[in-house]
């Protein structure tokens, strides 16, 4: 295992800056997930910690080790891809040891490396088979065995699950979680989508044009986003934020003693509901709102709002898609958020 730390890491292509000076410290065995939407610059992040891409400035560290220079053999990672880039005419064991044979490793130990990672990936049956034969599933164990086989000290993954249907994408989080606890090596893991970032990291760090827009525990960033950008990028449906644009608003989330010039408030979609008994705590208010539409998703209603000219959107239990008309929404106010006009979080 190893620390991984960025230190004032930026990447230009030309004149234009695509990673803006990151500072990052990555500890011994930790899961790290950069988060972000397309062109945020976390996969080039990535690919600048696996000497893929040439830095324009700062300095990578493995453990105490600066690896500015170091060619991408000998940084001891392991990289996984989004796509699977399996040998066809291999079978499964030649895929995994296929690394090792390049670096001359002796065939019997050889051998041994690749059971010993085919039975922690539970591969052992598919050994003699070709990636042809294999599911999606499988053949992205067998691109996981290959990293793995070399014991490296970070584990690199960009993207790993993206090309999987929705079902496949749940059990190979929950395989890639497992893997992590027994072998307890360094992981970062690009993506952009939250559910795997909640559901896998220790650490999310939110990229946003090169930039590092938040770093914490997930529910650390789903309960207190530090800007409007966060808050409305982790959650669905998303936060419903409004601009505090006239007195009404003011009135409704009772905001009167606070200045509100050029601020905004937001408020989760879970946390608003039809019964005020449904609401937990003693700091109850409500807003009234138009009901425009509803989408039931089974377990779950949706319910779209007109409030104020805006849209907001309501996630409840009930399920009842017969909702029309004007209604009454009641919330906890301690489950608001305040941003100022420079997108910060204002503690209530």
């Amino acid at each position: 295992m190893a620390s991984v730390q960025f230190s004032n890491l930026e990447k230009n292509y030309g004149t234009t800056p695509v990673v803006k000076k990151i500072n990052l410290e990555i500890e011994h065995g930790e899961f790290i997930v950069l988060l972000g939407p397309s062109g945020c610059g976390k996969s080039t992040t990535l690919r600048m910690l696996a000497g893929l891409e040439s830095i324009s400035g700062g300095d990578i560290y493995i453990g105490d080790e600066l690896v500015n220079d170091l060619h991408p053999i000998e940084r001891n990672i392991a990289m996984v891809f989004q796509s699977y880039a399996l040998y066809p005419h291999m079978t499964v064991a030649q895929n995994i040891g296929f690394s090792l044979e390049n670096l001359k490793v002796e065939k019997s130990l050889r051998e041994t490396m690749v059971r010993d990672v085919a039975e922690v990936l539970e591969l052992t049956p598919l050994l003699d088979r070709k990636p042809k034969d294999l599911s999606g599933g499988q053949r992205q164990r067998v691109a996981m065995g290959r990293a793995m086989v070399r014991t490296p000290e970070v584990f690199l993954f960009d993207e790993p699950l993206s090309n999987l249907d929705a079902k496949l994408r749940g059990q190979m989080r929950k395989e890639i979680k497992a893997l992590h606890q027994k072998v307890q090596t360094t992981v970062i893991y690009v993506t952009h989508d939250q559910v795997e970032a909640m559901t896998l990291a220790d650490r999310i760090v939110i990229l946003n044009q090169g930039k590092i827009e938040q770093v914490g525990r997930p529910k650390e960033i789903f309960d207190a986003p530090k800007n409007v950008f966060v808050a409305k990028f982790i959650g669905a449906p998303e936060m419903n934020i409004f601009a505090l644009s006239n007195e009404q608003m003011f009135s409704d989330f009772e905001l009167s003693n606070i200045n509100h010039s050029g601020m905004s408030i937001g408020i989760r979609p879970q946390n608003l509901f039809l019964n005020k008994k449904e609401v937990k705590g003693d700091q109850i208010s409500f807003i009234d709102a138009e009901v425009t539409g509803t989408e039931l998703l089974g377990s779950s209603l949706h319910i779209e709002c007109k409030y104020q000219d805006k849209k907001l959107v309501v996630e409840t239990a009930t399920i009842d898609t017969s909702i029309k008309g004007d209604i009454r929404l009641y919330f906890n106010k301690t489950q608001t958020h305040l941003f100022d006009q420079n997108s910060n979080t204002i503690p209530r």
